[in-house]
């Protein structure tokens, strides 16, 4: 939701990093994969104990993650790979943060793995739907809007933790969320794909 309506604010913000990592040489992919790198370094540091670096590594990372797109588009380079890649390894980061408060906060195992279920369920449907529609947007995929989408799971698995021992609210929540979205990308589907 905060992704669809508020990218246009923070662009140009994004811009700035683009034309930083584009001459330092980096490439889309390569912004890629530090992003990923990033990410699951967060993962880590949360289940070492690190929680607030881990949510500092989280948010650059997140960062990167929009940074690589905005490179990608400014030298004609996006490519299907860099969509593979983009969307693996935003499912690498939260899964190397779940499974980090999971370790650390062994108390929400079960429901960190319910979280991370539903994460695959709308991640089906998003990406079934996508090869399936037509592509009407900037990205490379057909992008389905919804009520979890990238910053609010980052808000989310942030929140996670901060609240350390905490967390399991804000880990119903977050599947909540996730379920949700999914039922609105399911929904959504049904219509276009009629």
């Amino acid at each position: 939701m905060l992704d669809t309506h508020c990218r246009k604010y923070i662009q140009p913000l994004i811009g700035v990093g683009a034309d930083i990592a584009m001459k330092l040489g980096l490439t889309a992919n390569g912004v890629t994969i530090i992003a990923m790198l990033l990410g699951l370094l967060s993962g880590v540091l949360v289940a070492l104990g690190f929680n607030i670096a881990a949510v500092l590594v989280l948010w650059f990372s997140g960062y990167l993650d929009a940074v690589d797109g905005t490179i990608a588009r400014k030298t004609k380079s996006s490519s299907p790979f860099g969509t593979v890649m983009d969307i693996t390894f935003d499912r690498m980061v939260e899964g190397a943060v779940i499974l980090g408060v999971a370790y650390k906060y062994t108390e929400f195992s079960f429901i960190s793995l319910v979280l991370a279920v539903s994460i695959i369920i709308s991640m089906t449907i998003f990406l079934t739907t996508g090869p399936l529609a037509e592509n009407k947007g900037e990205k490379t995929f057909y992008y389905q809007a919804g009520l979890a989408e990238r910053t609010e799971g980052f808000l989310m698995l942030s929140l996670m933790m901060l609240l350390k021992e905490n967390a399991g609210v804000v880990i119903n929540i977050f599947t909540g969320m996730v379920l949700f979205t999914a039922f609105q990308r399911f929904r959504e589907a049904k219509k276009i794909l009629k």
